[in-house]
């Protein structure tokens, strides 16, 4: 079953060395990913699950002593997700499970075994949901880290320009991630995430499925639209 989550936002910008010169900018949302990540292992899981958006290359599992990279953004830093192993997977993490190998390297995460996964954007909700139940039927004490953005559209200089339409839709999951509310995150509305290019809709509904059950109680620790991309970090323990 699920014991605990936390979500975090995924822009490479969040590690300080891809933000350069601009990182004091989001010290505060790196805080709380910390705190949140504090949460998960104070749960004690037997399995820790990560969860990220990914394009079709990163989609799908990726093993513990995955490596990933941040070159691809002019930065010459490497990461890996959890422990070193001998035999592991060739291909490399998608930026949003690198971010959240960054963040456990950080915080010196060695509280349970962890597996990668990448879901893509066009995902249905109903797998989405599937892929969840699936996660949490596999160990007896599960946690997950939820990789994901919400909107990019808040500002006229936001990668997706000016939409009316998206201070309404991230204020509303925020709301659902700090109240851990799983009818909320399953009924999010697919199409508008996709306009609104919200790149967390598909890890969050994974957690919905996840945490079908649970019964956990939520709280958000941030929330903010820096650069014009709604970030989140939120807890269920």
């Amino acid at each position: 079953m699920l014991v605990a989550a936390a979500v975090c936002p995924c822009p490479p910008i969040l590690v300080p060395d891809v933000a350069a010169g601009a990182a004091s900018e989001l010290d505060a949302a790196r805080a709380a990913c910390t705190d949140a990540l504090g949460v998960l292992a104070a749960a004690r899981p037997d399995r820790l699950v990560v969860v990220g958006p990914a394009e079709q290359s990163g989609r799908g599992p990726h093993p513990e002593g995955t490596r990933g990279s941040f070159r691809g953004f002019g930065v010459d830093l490497d990461v890996r997700l959890g422990k070193d192993r001998a035999a592991v997977s060739e291909r490399v993490l998608p930026p949003s499970l690198a971010v959240a190998a960054w963040l456990l390297e950080r915080t010196g995460w060695s509280d349970a075994p962890i597996e990668g996964l990448g879901v893509g954007e066009p995902l249905a909700a109903e797998r989405c949901i599937e892929v969840g139940r699936d996660i949490v039927a596999q160990a007896e004490r599960v946690a997950l880290l939820v990789m994901g953005d919400a909107s990019a559209c808040r500002t006229l200089k936001a990668p997706g320009y000016l939409d009316e339409r998206a201070a309404p839709f991230d204020a509303e999951v925020a709301r659902a991630l700090g109240a851990a509310d799983v009818p909320a995150l399953k009924a999010l509305d697919a199409e508008l995430a996709y306009e609104l290019k919200a790149s967390g809709r598909a890890p969050w509904q994974v957690l919905a499925g996840a945490a079908e059950g649970a019964d956990l109680g939520g709280a958000l620790l941030y929330e903010d639209a820096p650069y014009g991309v709604g970030y989140l970090v939120a807890t269920w323990s």
